[in-house]
């Protein structure tokens, strides 16, 4: 009976053992497998707490840290895109990490495809869970940094209108009436509409007619159902000039359609402006 007791004894131990070992495989198989640029693309990212040099928290609407905050998507294609926790669109372009998983670069890229900055940070964490890098905001002083947590979530990429509108330059190649006629663009009607359209992320945008001149710049958006696209004209001060929503009929990656409404009074007369990306540098 002691032997039998014994040896029930042993499989038990053995079999609980197995079991622990099993388990903690499991939480080790999503690193295991990957590697650093799968872990990173594997998930949406937000941004959750920020610590400063002396590993003190710091506010996340502090502006020493407040432009690194967001929802981050690092996608398989090699391409990124960065939201404010507004889910407005902050930057986009290209990203890398190196193979050993200790740095991560972005190049944020222009609506034109023109660099506007590249930037490595120093990977501290990257696991299944957390993505902590160290960003030196200070070139000439080493010692100044700021730790960025990041914490897996899920949070799907908001309306891709935004996002497809920062990805290309536009320009304006047919116009239609209400009826679906044909109007050509020198026609007073839609002239003022007509020129080569660039949405650059972080809200600004220039619009310059075909012959390269500056028409009109300010801000832009989306609206997060992606059927309103807005512009807020402003003068080389920064003040308002005018205010402009327009229904989007379309928007993809070759075409962007909207409506536009000459006189509210009016709502059944209407042209539809069409654009096509193209890749024209912005002037």
């Amino acid at each position: 009976m002691n032997r039998l007791l014994k040896a029930c004894y042993i499989a038990a131990v053995m079999i609980t053992a197995g079991t622990g070992i099993s388990c903690s495989d499991d939480n080790n198989t999503f690193e295991e497998h990957l590697t650093p640029s799968q872990i990173l693309s594997s998930t949406p990212w937000e941004t959750t707490a920020a610590r400063d040099k002396d590993g003190n928290p710091v506010d996340l609407n502090d502006a020493k840290v407040n432009g690194f905050v967001g929802f981050a998507y690092f996608k398989t294609d090699g391409n990124f895109a960065i939201y404010g926790l507004n889910d407005v669109l902050r930057s986009r372009g290209t990203w890398s990490v190196d193979p050993i998983g200790k740095t991560r670069t972005i190049t944020a890229l222009r609506a034109d495809g023109a660099t506007v900055f590249s930037r490595d940070v120093d990977i501290l964490v990257l696991n299944k869970n957390e993505f902590t890098y160290r960003i030196h905001t200070n070139a000439s002083d080493p010692s100044e940094f700021y730790d960025i947590v990041h914490t897996r979530v899920v949070h799907p990429e908001p309306h891709l209108g935004q996002l497809i509108l920062a990805s290309h330059a536009w320009e304006t190649k047919d116009a239609l009436d209400n009826q679906g006629n044909h109007v050509d663009l020198n026609n007073a009607a839609v002239n003022g509409f007509v020129g080569y359209g660039y949405f650059n992320p972080g809200g600004a945008y220039r619009i310059y007619g075909l012959n390269n001149v500056l028409r009109s710049q300010g801000r832009w958006l989306v609206s997060l159902d992606g059927k309103t696209r807005t512009i807020i004209a402003l003068d080389d001060n920064g003040n308002e000039l005018f205010t402009r929503n327009v229904d989007i009929l379309v928007l993809d990656d070759t075409t962007f359609t909207y409506r536009i409404h000459p006189n509210q009074a009016y709502p059944s007369i209407y042209y539809d402006i069409v654009h096509k990306s193209v890749n024209h540098p912005q002037p």
